[in-house]
């Protein structure tokens, strides 16, 4: 009895510790699979201080604002700091007061600098000018300037000769020489140093890199790339180039809400939302399109830079930087402007006898940047939390193990104050909290949301001192109610971020859910600017001051972080290429060519293949009729993926990990994906350059293990 409790607990540890898995770009084996991070970080900014790298993103309207992460070796990153913890006073806005919101609007697009023993975070607060915030170490703590003036998506450069410039706007850039002591910008400095028709757009990234000036800068029209422009000076004249473009990762156009964006009113009930449901091969913004560069300690360029990643809403990728005629390309030689999916760490080759040595740092333990789960026993807030807007001092408290938050009068979810929201974490995830009702007073609405524009909600309602459960769908304005007969109830939502679905339910006693309502869509809209969140709210629709809610036990599962099983090592496998739905096999000339169903080598053992590892990532396929190994030769053209009895260089292969048994086949010979030609009925070669957003154009694959 004893034996089989201890083999019960170790069980339920097992469950507990996978459920506790969080995303991390890191494979474990040297190599990282992007996204970074599979919750939304936008506007990225990095740059190198000594063996430390330091991330900035985008916050909005959310507090705290201005996140900082910190890495050793640009794929595992931690929080770090954030640089302000409220918006200074500026305006009803900020706070949700007096019918005024600042929903997209907040601080956006950071340029995070280090000069003369000192951080430098700069941003905008929209409508209230440049904003400065200064350290002595990236933890803080931050002081704060105000600047003012009309410059926004910038980046500032320390020049050599002691000079600071701000480089701003959009499609026609701009130069402004910065006051050294931050009082102020140079009077009459402001000059036009790239004009407009050089398919430049905004959120600069400048760099002074061998003695030229860089500027690198995303454009969304027509759709989203980025653009490098070189100089021997500061003001030009400038030469540009496109140095990524249509890069999705394989990944379509998110749904998206048409008639909500930037500017528009926030959507009460009734609404009539005109939603997208996204796919397709139309990228939009859905590229990579924004980020910095920074160099290692070994010398090599690597960018960080953002895609629009479905219903998490914008998020960052790693690329390797490859050098050409001065410029700073995204991707791989002979594969310029496009992105590996999964690709080797970078080689941090690190000088310092206070670092850990390169190899501990690339085989380090895989970690994610925040611990997402909370049961509020600690003295102040987790850092993964955010709150809508500037929270209301003496309305909220972490109390006796439970996030305590008082029901204010608001009119809706979206203008209720104090708000607690955590970003959606994909691909698929599940999250689930605990509330206290017993000190609901009428009117109030308690629950977790999912905020988004539309949004949605499952929570306790208070109506006459009677509380029941209760369901909502900002699109359609659908309700659904249920008694409630206990005071303490656990609420849950699971979400399939890829997908753009969740659905909520509840549950008495933690075991027993029950769904309510329908499938609640999570489209990206532009007037949050940001993707659907979770939220922990309470409010009192009645126009009272209402009672409170406690909230306890927050806990969110990702069944798609462990990623170990992703790669079939060792398994037979077959390769259905999602293009036409053939299977890869075994030519009887000697290379890989596609059969159907019904055709002689559609079952046989010419289109079964084993996975062999080579090490750090790389892999070798052996055709399972004695056929050989898969190798690319010459320029990997068209019957060029052939079969040879021997393995050598060119039969090595980069598993792209694509998720849900979607996987592309790199070739380290060409730097390209092997890949059909659909519809010409030519034999496979290794020169595509990466998948489309549909995945219908040759080079993906689903494998599907033989047993």
């Amino acid at each position: 009895m004893k034996r089989n409790l201890l083999h019960l607990l170790l069980f339920m540890l097992s469950i507990t510790t996978a459920s506790a898995q969080s995303w991390t770009a890191d494979n474990g084996n040297g190599t990282y699979t992007n996204p970074l991070f599979y919750d939304e970080f936008s506007d990225p900014d990095i740059i190198r201080v000594g063996d430390d790298y330091y991330l900035a993103g985008t916050t909005m309207h959310c507090l705290p604002g201005v996140v900082i992460l910190h890495s050793k070796d640009l794929v595992n990153w931690r929080f770090c700091s954030y640089a302000m913890d409220d918006f200074f006073g500026l305006g009803d806005e900020f706070r949700l007061e007096n019918g005024k919101e600042a929903y997209g609007q907040g601080i956006w697009a950071p340029c995070i600098r280090y000069h003369n023993g000192k951080f430098y975070v700069f941003s905008n607060i929209n409508g209230h000018g440049m904003q400065v915030f200064i350290a002595d170490k990236a933890e803080g703590p931050w002081t704060h300037i105000n600047m003012k003036g009309d410059i926004y998506d910038l980046s500032v450069l320390f020049d050599d000769d002691g000079k600071v410039y701000a480089i701003h706007k959009y499609g026609e850039v701009h130069c402004t020489e910065i006051k050294p002591d931050f009082s102020g910008f140079v009077e009459g400095s402001d000059r036009v140093i790239i004009p407009h028709g050089n398919a430049m757009g905004e959120g600069h990234h400048a760099y002074k890199i061998n003695g030229k000036y860089y500027i690198i800068s995303t454009d969304y029209s027509p759709m989203g790339r980025q653009q490098c422009a070189v100089a021997d000076n500061i003001y030009g004249p400038y030469e540009t180039r496109t140095i990524t473009m249509m890069e999705t990762l394989g990944t379509p156009v998110s749904k998206s809400v048409r008639n909500v964006g930037l500017g528009s009113k926030v959507p009460e009930a009734g609404f009539k939302f005109d939603i997208s449901m996204g796919g397709g091969n139309y990228m939009g913004c859905a590229t990579i399109h924004q980020g910095g560069i920074v160099q290692t300690q070994g010398g090599d360029w690597w960018a960080v830079s953002m895609v629009d990643f479905l219903s998490v809403g914008r998020t960052v990728c790693l690329v390797p930087v490859t050098w050409k005629d001065g410029y700073p390309y995204f991707g791989l030689p002979g594969n310029l402007g496009r992105a590996p999916r999964t690709w080797f760490k970078p080689n941090i080759d690190s000088h310092s006898t206070a670092s850990n040595t390169n190899l501990s740092i690339r085989h380090q333990k895989a970690f994610a940047p925040y611990d997402r789960c909370d049961d509020f026993s600690g003295k102040a807030l987790k850092p993964i939390w955010q709150w809508n807007h500037e929270p209301m001092k003496g309305k909220w408290a972490l109390k006796g193990g439970r996030l305590i938050i008082s029901a204010m009068p608001a009119k809706d979810f979206l203008w209720a104050r104090n708000t607690l929201t955590q970003r959606g974490i994909g691909p698929v995830s599940t999250t689930t909290v605990s509330l206290d009702v017993s000190r609901l007073k009428d009117g109030d609405v308690a629950g977790l949301g999912l905020l988004n524009m539309p949004f949605a909600w499952i929570a306790v309602v208070n109506d006459g001192g009677k509380c029941e459960m209760r369901w909502y769908d900002q699109n359609g304005d659908k309700s659904v109610a249920a008694p409630l007969a206990t005071k303490k109830v656990y609420l849950r939502m699971e979400g399939d971020f890829d997908n753009g679905v969740a659905t909520l339910s509840y549950s008495t006693d933690n075991t027993t859910y029950v769904k309510m309502g329908g499938e609640i869509l999570m489209p990206y809209q532009l007037k949050t600017f940001q993707g659907t969140r979770l939220a922990l709210f309470a409010y009192n629709s009645k126009g009272k001051t209402g009672g409170v809610a406690a909230f306890d036990d927050y806990h969110v599962d990702e069944p798609m972080a462990d990623r170990k099983a992703n790669l079939p090592i060792g398994k037979v496998i077959r390769l259905r290429n999602l293009a036409d739905d053939s299977y890869a096999f075994a030519h009887k000339q000697g290379m890989l060519h596609m059969c159907g169903k019904g055709s002689a080598d559609y079952d046989s053992k010419a289109s079964q293949f084993r996975i062999h590892d080579r090490g750090n990532g790389k892999v070798v396929l052996e055709a399972m009729n004695g056929a050989g190994y898969l190798t690319v030769v010459g320029e990997g053209l068209s019957a060029d993926v052939r079969f040879l009895p021997q393995e050598s260089e060119g039969s090595l292969v980069m598993w792209q990990d694509m998720l849900r048994g979607d996987c592309m086949l790199l070739s380290l010979h060409t730097q390209r994906m092997i890949g059909l030609y659909p519809g010409t009925g030519a034999p496979y070669g290794a020169d595509i350059r990466g998948a489309d957003p549909n995945r219908k154009n040759g080079p993906v694959f689903h494998w599907e293990e033989v047993r």
